[in-house]
């Protein structure tokens, strides 16, 4: 097997068994993937900006079982930037995504698909991302649009902004910005609370309970991502799955579209896409709502 080169930010990044078939059904290898991430990092890296990574690697390939990684490697390049950040019990050695570079090294680790953490680096303790991850019991996405809908309404009559995008797998993740101003636990109960507040409106459509024996054919509100150490699936990742579908934030009109599905776009289609239309996120930053706010919001 061949070694790919990428000369990117001052940096010459091999990518090892450049040919190795990561995605079987498609003839997808690390190189592929590695160009990818070359490519997409100038739409991508924005999103990535001191945010902790959490690593999805598949070293066997998408056929075979993968694994989640937040501890930084000591063999990764020293040019890879890393920060301490507390958990139970000590310390992980987190990784920043703050380059092309890095991501293509990622790619040749077989990190097919980068997760991010909810808060930044230099306040952990208080998320400025809200996410509601909703989770289909089936393959049907007109009821995760259904939930999502309900959930932008419901968030658009408190005056609170929302951004969408396909999760790449099978359904959508709903992110609401949020100014730094509360610690998680008051903001996990806002997030519960309206949770229950659109299962009780809609009990044949949605869900809060996590065990799928009990969901039926509901769609999970899952808002377990409002805590420390919790991530999202980044903007533009790859998502381990046949076809090399990928992770797209979405206009809200685009979300509820008719011909819209959770892996519309892939590593090859998503370029076409971004020729012909702005970030939808560009603006997510400037509509952060004060988490100080949603606390009040619940009484």
């Amino acid at each position: 097997m061949t070694s790919e080169w990428f000369e990117l930010d001052g940096h010459r990044v091999e990518v090892s068994k450049a040919d190795k078939v990561l995605f079987p059904d498609d003839g997808i290898t690390k190189g592929d993937l590695a160009r990818y991430y070359a490519r997409i990092a100038r739409f991508a890296l924005p999103h990535f900006r001191d945010r902790p990574v959490t690593m999805q690697r598949f070293p066997d390939g998408i056929a075979e079982e993968g694994f989640f990684q937040k501890h930084t490697p000591d063999y990764f390049p020293d040019w890879i930037e890393r920060v301490d950040l507390p958990k139970e019990g000590g310390e992980v050695r987190h990784l920043l995504a703050h380059s092309a570079a890095t991501l293509v090294y990622l790619a040749d680790q077989s990190c097919i698909t980068p997760h991010l953490g909810v808060t930044r680096v230099d306040r952990p303790e208080r998320p400025d991302r809200l996410v509601f991850d909703l989770d289909p019991s089936d393959e049907d996405f007109s009821k995760v649009q259904a939930v999502a809908a309900a959930i932008r309404e419901t968030l658009e009559d408190r005056k609170i902004v929302s951004f969408v995008q396909t999760t790449g797998s099978r359904g959508l993740h709903i992110l609401i910005p949020l100014r730094r101003s509360a610690d998680f636990p008051p903001l996990r109960e806002f997030m519960r609370d309206l949770a229950a507040e659109i299962t009780a409106a809609h009990p044949k459509l949605a869900t809060v309970e996590q065990r799928k024996a009990k969901r039926g054919d509901r769609v999970l509100i899952d808002t377990f991502r409002t805590a420390r150490g919790q991530t999202f699936v980044a903007p533009y990742a790859v998502r381990a799955r046949p076809g090399a579908p990928v992770a797209t934030p979405v206009r809200w009109d685009e979300a509820l579209a008719a011909d819209m599905s959770p892996r519309k776009y892939d590593l090859k289609s998503i370029f076409r896409r971004l020729g012909q239309t702005e970030d939808p996120w560009r603006d997510m930053d400037a509509n952060r709502t004060d988490a100080r706010r949603l606390i009040h919001l619940r009484g």
